[in-house]
């Protein structure tokens, strides 16, 4: 399991008069990142991202170790099956709502957590991404019709 934090003020440039930090906790399934983040989070009363690409989605009940309705009620969760698998949604994607949601959570709380097994979705958020110019709708409608 990697636990690392990051001070996200000097990351984002967030105007704050306190630091403010994002445990990030990255591993497999079934190591106890679920637990050990709500523990995290009741400690320090505040969030959790879902850094899961797969715990996305509703329709993948099965297999993701998603939290259960027992430790959703322990700590508020962000990302836990919020999309549709017919939904288009991406790293890209997560990153801008992922820094959208940890502006909005360190508006009241000096510390956040996030939790998953997806490496490339914590990178995003922690390191942030290159960004690439958009695909014209004509061109991915012609590439996915092929």
């Amino acid at each position: 399991m990697l636990f690392s934090i990051f001070e996200n003020s000097k990351k984002r440039n967030l105007i704050s008069t306190t630091p403010k930090y994002l445990i990030s906790i990255v591993g497999p399934t079934a190591i106890g990142k679920t637990a050990l983040s709500i523990k995290l989070a009741q400690y320090f009363k505040t969030e959790i991202i879902s850094a899961d690409s797969r715990q996305f989605f509703k329709e993948m009940q099965i297999g993701t170790a998603a939290p259960n309705v027992e430790e959703l009620a322990g700590a508020k969760h962000h990302f836990i099956h919020h999309k549709s698998v017919q939904d288009n949604y991406n790293v890209g994607a997560f990153e801008k709502d992922a820094t959208s949601c940890l502006e909005q959570i360190f508006k009241s709380n000096d510390v956040a957590i996030m939790v998953g097994g997806s490496g490339l979705y914590n990178d995003a958020v922690t390191k942030g991404l290159d960004y690439f110019p958009g695909v014209k709708p004509s061109i991915e409608k012609n590439l996915i019709s092929n």
